[in-house]
């Protein structure tokens, strides 16, 4: 890692962390932000879903980074969900991916739509007018 940080003159983001321990020491080593990943985990059903690994990684930055979520958004409750445990931002590559593959530049327009407005609607019911007020307490988690 501080090979890899001393050669990088930019913002260093790290992918595929899914540990508390392992975001401790990507902050020890002055990573800029990391990216909760399992890509390529769940094919063989041996690690957890992202969402499940957010917290633990929220708790290990200890709000140093930012934390971006990458894998499983598939819904509107999905970003939601990901915002209250604590994620900056989520990506969103497989339903981009579907929507390209079916109607190009329109499709991923309307996949966008779609989750924008199932993103606002879950905002309404939970009573959270504006990204900024979506917190921790607005989900129940599984203890750890």
């Amino acid at each position: 890692m501080k090979r890899l940080r001393d050669s990088v003159t930019g913002k260093l983001l790290l992918k595929g962390i899914v540990t508390r321990e392992d975001a401790q020491i990507a902050v020890e080593h002055g990573v800029d932000g990391l990216i909760t990943s399992n890509h390529g985990g769940r094919d063989e059903e041996s690690l957890r879903p992202t969402i499940e690994s957010l917290p633990e990684v929220i708790d290990g930055v200890a709000g140093k980074i930012p934390v971006i979520v990458d894998g499983g958004i598939r819904r509107g409750t999905d970003i939601f969900k990901a915002l209250a445990m604590g994620a900056t931002a989520v990506g969103i590559g497989r339903p981009e991916a579907w929507g390209l593959a079916a109607f190009g530049q329109p499709g991923v327009e309307v996949v966008l739509e779609i989750l924008l407005r199932e993103l606002k609607t879950i905002m309404r019911q939970a009573g959270t007018p504006s990204l900024d007020k979506i917190v921790r307490i607005s989900v129940v988690t599984r203890p750890s």
